[in-house]
């Protein structure tokens, strides 16, 4: 894997674990939307995420 210049370092410091890679939060890493959260958030509010269990919610209260 290719090294990280410093000034990319910097922007992704936030994301980065104690590796040097980086690592997204539970829910974000398999959305496909580029949103993407760290994994050092503790609490997440996401307009695009859907659980299964509130889309199945969603669909009974809208009969």
């Amino acid at each position: 894997m290719p090294r990280m210049s410093k000034k990319l370092k910097k922007e992704l410091a936030f994301f980065l674990n104690d590796r040097g890679r980086r690592s997204y939060n539970e829910l974000c890493r398999k959305c496909q939307h580029t949103c993407k959260q760290s994994f050092r958030a503790t609490v997440i509010e996401c307009p695009r995420y859907l659980s299964k269990r509130a889309k199945g919610e969603h669909k009974n209260n809208e009969l």
